[in-house]
């Protein structure tokens, strides 16, 4: 991809979409609140084009101006989600709470952890910006300990674009008449980001026609961070049934790629990518060493994916370790089945496959927790859409099985049940935490 945009042979997808949260009107009679946003963002599209050879009437980025909260994503929206080239989320206070701003997030972070699954050469720069295609931009500067865990991850130096800008975001900026050539390199200098962080990165495209409602949010709860366990169960290169062919594995079970050749990393590094932009801790392991401490006497220790290799599944060693799950009704980990269909192995082992999950399924709806379809994950795109549907399951049930505690002075006469990833072995004590079982169903 060449430096510049609208030349012979580069990408036509817009630089970038400005994620913003949309600032409520206190009064119907009032005027836009978001005015100052929306002069930002033409400020920030004049200097791309003076820095690019986009055509006329070709804009360069992507403003959302009439979305409200509980809302169907418009067409151009999903579209713009779909094809950016950078995301550009636009922080303040009120954008981590943002349902709508959470889902923006996430629906470009699962573009962009795919594409670095997809070829990972093509997706190796030294920056956070450049491997994530994400540029963060201060509104309104936010504490450190108040961004979720995936923001924390990007690291961006907002110092680097004035200290008057760090102190003040882009709002103190240009509300201050005193501070209007700070706002002017501010946004220059960000413009030039975009610019760089675009020709930089290659993305694919993504689903165009996404549901709103299909998308979960990337923001967790304000308050205590949440974990999830990803656990692999699946053969190692050197202990294969007969006639399965090595491609797909590697020293150990954590090195699993069932996606080869589609894919170019193991699965479990690939999803671990996924529920960190869903606001979680994550611990990655070997179902084989994490089975007692995942499988506790008790109380569950924190939710869990077990991404399950069906021909280790069939396998003596394995079949005893999946005894152990299935052995109590353990809903907080769901279970993930990948089957690639485009593997020479799979059609022989299509009958057993389904035997599997079936097996691994008998409970009740209402009670069990999540397992794949009976024809397993097909490709990597269909597991990224099944993977934030398991989460949801096993932070659901886990909330509704965890450690109980007292509530504080009432001498513990009602349990409480703590929110998931919160309380029994998470490390947060219960008075830090916010919400209840029901808002982590939510979540």
């Amino acid at each position: 991809m060449s430096g510049v945009a609208g030349a012979p042979g580069d990408d036509p997808r817009p630089y970038f979409f400005l994620s913003y949260a949309h600032i409520p009107k206190s009064d119907p009679k009032d005027a836009n609140p978001n005015v100052w946003v929306e002069k930002f963002y033409r400020d920030l599209c004049e200097h791309l084009m003076n820095m690019t050879t986009l055509p006329g009437g070709a804009p360069p980025g992507f403003m959302d101006r009439q979305m409200r909260p509980g809302e169907r994503w418009p067409v151009e929206l999903s579209r713009a989600l779909a094809h950016c080239r950078v995301f550009v989320p636009l922080y303040s206070p009120r954008y981590f709470r943002s349902e709508q701003c959470g889902r923006e997030w996430f629906a470009f972070s699962r573009r962009a952890a795919h594409s670095q699954t997809v070829n990972r050469n093509n997706s190796a720069q030294s920056n956070g910006a450049q491997s994530s295609g994400i540029v963060p931009a201060l509104w309104v500067p936010v504490p450190v300990k108040e961004l979720p865990s995936q923001a924390e991850r990007l690291q961006f130096a907002h110092e680097e674009f004035g200290e008057d800008y760090a102190a003040e975001g882009f709002y103190g900026l240009i509300k201050l008449g005193y501070l209007r050539d700070e706002y002017e390199r501010a946004v220059y200098r960000l413009a030039k980001r975009i610019m760089e962080a675009a020709d930089a990165t290659r993305i694919a495209d993504g689903d165009p026609d996404q549901d709103y409602h299909s998308v979960p949010t990337g923001f967790g709860p304000p308050g205590g961070k949440r974990k999830m366990d990803i656990s692999v169960l699946a053969c190692s290169r050197s202990e294969l049934p007969d006639g399965r062919s090595p491609d797909c594995y590697g020293a150990g079970a954590r090195e699993w790629n069932p996606y080869h050749p589609q894919s170019s990393r193991p699965l479990a590094d690939h999803a671990a990518e996924l529920v960190r932009n869903l606001d979680y801790e994550v611990s990655v392991g070997e179902f084989e060493a994490d089975a007692d401490r995942m499988l506790p006497k008790g109380p569950p220790v924190a939710p869990g994916l077990l991404l399950l290799d069906h021909w280790e599944a069939n396998a003596s060693h394995g079949a005893e370790l999946l005894g152990k799950l299935t052995a109590e009704n353990r809903p907080w980990i769901s279970v993930m089945v990948p089957w690639n269909r485009a593997d020479p192995d799979s059609a022989a082992e299509e009958d057993a496959l389904r035997t599997t999950i079936r097996n691994l399924a008998p409970r009740p709806a209402d009670e069990g927790g999540h397992c794949s379809p009976v024809g397993g994950i097909p490709d990597l795109h269909a597991f990224d859409r099944e993977l934030p549907v398991a989460v949801k399951s096993a932070a659901k049930h886990h909330a509704r099985h965890a450690q109980t505690y007292p509530p504080d002075g009432d001498g513990g006469s009602k349990p409480q049940v703590l929110p998931s990833g919160v309380g029994y072995g998470s490390g947060i004590p219960a008075r830090e935490t916010r919400g209840s079982a029901d808002d982590a169903e939510d979540s």
